[in-house]
């Protein structure tokens, strides 16, 4: 197993929420899936859970040196909660056809929000 990359975002957490403000449903529909909205939206400042999950998909699309687009689309990584409350990706659609062809073993992130920002960072291990 090695490191196949690595990503970082940051992300202003006003930013998200303007864009929820503006576009709405469009918006969330677009980069987040279902099960994220539920969570997100069932937490105390729902922001702050957006923006981390927004920044964790650019981290995640940096590692894999695509960006989000032709390669992998927004819903294609999902970012769900452990049991133990360690945040996971999911991969889905193109994201999981593109991990299965470069042998992805593990992506590891970790996500932190403050008040007035959010920031991700993701790491792939591939396999060989």
């Amino acid at each position: 197993m090695h490191l196949y990359g690595i990503g970082i975002d940051v992300v202003e957490v006003q930013r998200i929420g303007s864009s929820i403000d503006e576009f709405g449903e469009k918006f969330l529909k677009r980069i987040f899936t279902e099960q994220e909205q539920e969570y997100c939206s069932s937490q105390k400042r729902p922001m702050i859970h957006y923006a981390a999950r927004f920044a964790a998909k650019e981290a995640v699309a940096k590692a894999f040196g695509t960006g989000i687009g032709k390669d992998i689309a927004w819903t294609d990584m999902e970012i769900v909660r452990e049991t133990s409350g360690e945040p996971k990706v999911v991969m889905s659609g193109m994201g999981k056809d593109l991990a299965e062809k470069i042998k992805v073993v593990d992506i590891k992130i970790s996500l932190t929000h403050a008040e007035h920002y959010a920031a991700a960072n993701a790491a792939i291990l591939v396999s060989g």
